[in-house]
């Protein structure tokens, strides 16, 4: 299964307990193949250091977790049509891109959306449930 997971997800996993940190734990532990792609790994590290006050060493810590456990995906040529933010447009062609089967966000406006192509959209909680065969 591949799996792209939105910024505001791996924020939340990576950096606090709860439900995205047993979700991306859960995906590991089925073998998912984890993907982002470089503008949802500058954004982390961004948001991360900027606005959570992540310190260095915890951030170089989750750098090292991508490197390690995901497919970091080259930012897409073109965005997606019909994906009403920009900056959501790129990602989620990235994502289109490289065959992912779930999209895991918790932007509301791409949940709106529920699918795009093949591409399910689902939140941190659905996806959980689905990993778990909860759902």
């Amino acid at each position: 299964m591949k799996v792209f997971v939105d910024t505001n997800v791996w924020l939340s996993g990576r950096f606090r307990p709860g439900l995205c940190a047993d979700l991306l734990e859960a995906l590991l532990e089925e073998d998912a193949e984890l993907l982002l792609d470089e503008r949802v790994l500058s954004e982390f590290k961004r948001i991360a250091s900027d606005k959570l006050g992540v310190e260095e060493l915890p951030l170089a810590r989750a750098v090292l977790f991508f490197r390690d456990y995901t497919r970091i995906l080259p930012a897409a040529a073109e965005p997606t049509a019909g994906i009403p933010d920009s900056d959501d447009a790129w990602i989620m062609a990235a994502a289109l891109e490289a065959d992912a089967e779930w999209f895991v966000t918790g932007d509301k406006a791409l949940l709106a959306l529920g699918q795009v192509a093949d591409l399910i959209i689902l939140s941190p909680r659905n996806a959980y449930e689905r990993v778990r065969g909860l759902a």
